[in-house]
């Protein structure tokens, strides 16, 4: 009886973790961010529904904006792009107990669960050295509801941008 709790406890956190949305950051500890005070946007790899374009680049202009950059197209500090990707995965559920191969009995079952993973790049660019200095990565489950994934977007940028270098933190 033991087993089968530990079995069906690891099935559950197993489920967890691919569902869980990961956000990594990573800067160039070189780079100049004190002062950096103005960005300007760089075409990327635009998200599959341009609503959602619209949303992505309008909250990391309020995250660049709370750590007091401003937009400047023609003379900025930084290059800002963005880049969205999806991409259909499947995981393997087995649920129930058996006693083994070599003992018989015991019933369990095997289901395929199919979902889209979405993975969300934030990149910046110094504007004179054309070098990367800062990166955000997410990647979540996507959901079929708009408002979920404007949600997720919403939280992945929020956890990005704690740790930029930039500015203060906000207060929300």
């Amino acid at each position: 009886m033991k087993n089968m709790m530990v079995g069906a406890v690891a099935v559950v956190m197993t489920a967890a973790v691919v569902y869980a949305q990961k956000v990594s950051v990573d800067s160039d500890p070189a780079a100049p961010f004190a002062t950096y005070k103005t960005y300007a946007w760089l075409q990327g790899t635009p998200a599959p529904n341009p609503l959602n374009e619209d949303r992505l680049h309008a909250g990391v202009d309020a995250r660049l904006s709370g750590r007091g950059l401003a937009m400047n197209t023609t003379a900025p500090d930084v290059f800002v792009t963005t880049h969205v990707t999806t991409k259909e995965r499947q995981e393997l559920i087995v649920s129930g107990y058996g006693y083994g191969a070599w003992w018989g009995g015991g019933y369990g079952t095997a289901t395929v669960d199919t979902y889209v993973e979405g993975t969300l790049v934030v990149d910046l660019y110094d504007a004179k050295t054309k070098k990367m200095v800062w990166r955000g990565v997410a990647t979540a489950t996507a959901s079929d509801k708009p408002t979920k994934n404007a949600k997720k977007m919403a939280k992945a940028l929020d956890k990005m941008f704690e740790k930029f270098p930039v500015g203060y933190a906000p207060t929300h």
